[in-house]
């Protein structure tokens, strides 16, 4: 499975009001591995940069005055995420500016992203975690113990790099292995323990080889390591 890290800054928060994207930071996972590849790029609104948001990022009209327009990295943007899940933190935010983008190059434009890529929203995850909680990208760092001390500022690229940890810390070791018949489309118990009878026929009986001394208690320092990673939701101990 290939996934991109997706992170964008812009001159202010709503595209409908002109706004535009000047960074774009992508990292790739590949298996739920980072490869070492990215697509990192700074770019050219055509507009000023609105005070508050220079406030969040750093990235002055100055800097950004010799930097490409969009429809000029638009090619190879487009084929660094072409076919990828996205996971993007605040999904609807990055999604939309994107868009924006793309429907302003008219002819060239290659659609909506909705239309080449998957998109996981790492925001509507985390709340759904921790419901009630805050889930801003530094709240999460802090929950998983993740770095984040060179995040002074926000920058797209950092900010992908952040989120990947975060992701792969939050979606990692902790998911419930079952069937059920939510699984199964149109699906109900009866059908799921037809299923699984199928799928035990004319096996033969596993060996059970028990852990010992020493495996259990590397177990346990790994479930305590768990425990304090998850903040007491460690589903192994369930």
């Amino acid at each position: 499975m290939r996934q991109v890290v997706l992170d964008t800054e812009t001159t202010g928060l709503d595209p409908s009001q002109g706004h535009r994207i000047i960074e774009i930071g992508c990292v790739e996972l590949v298996d739920r591995k980072l490869t070492g590849r990215h697509y990192h790029q700074y770019i050219n609104p055509n507009r000023e940069v609105e005070a508050g948001a220079i406030e969040v990022h750093g990235i002055t009209n100055e800097f950004l005055a010799d930097k490409p327009l969009f429809h000029q990295i638009t090619e190879d943007f487009y084929a660094f995420i072409k076919g990828a899940e996205l996971v993007i933190h605040n999904a609807p935010f990055d999604v939309g500016f994107i868009n924006h983008e793309f429907a302003l190059l008219d002819k060239q434009s290659p659609g909506v992203v909705e239309d080449f890529c998957g998109i996981v929203d790492t925001l509507q995850m985390a709340r759904q975690k921790h419901p009630g909680q805050r889930n801003t990208l530094d709240a999460l760092c802090q929950r998983y113990t993740v770095d984040n001390s060179q995040r002074e500022l926000h920058g797209a690229l950092l900010d992908a790099e952040i989120l990947a940890d975060v992701y792969l810390l939050m979606t990692g070791g902790q998911t419930k292995l079952s069937l059920s018949s939510d699984d199964m489309e149109g699906g109900d118990d009866g059908e799921v323990a037809t299923a699984i009878r199928r799928l035990s026929e004319g096996r033969p009986t596993l060996k059970v080889i028990r852990a010992n001394t020493d495996e259990l208690a590397q177990h346990e320092v790994r479930l305590q390591e768990i425990d304090k990673a998850s903040e007491g939701e460690n589903l192994w101990r369930q």
